[in-house]
């Protein structure tokens, strides 16, 4: 698992897959989302606007991230 530190209380998923370098731009997010690709603590999401906070565990295609 991979620490990713974020200067605010929160970010959105769609921002954090590119700060991430899982996609290229926001266009690339929707398509794996809609896929159910993306995971939150465990649970597919499918917005990409939906609110992360420290501690949240984001998985994509086996590989995970935690914010920190």
């Amino acid at each position: 698992m991979h620490d990713i530190g974020i200067t605010g209380d929160m970010i959105r998923l769609g921002q954090l897959l590119k700060l991430a370098g899982a996609v290229d731009n926001g266009a690339d997010v929707r398509p794996i989302l809609e896929d159910g690709l993306v995971t939150v603590n465990d649970e597919v999401e499918m917005r990409r606007g939906r609110q992360l906070h420290r501690g949240d565990v984001i998985t994509l295609e086996g590989i995970s991230v935690r914010l920190v």
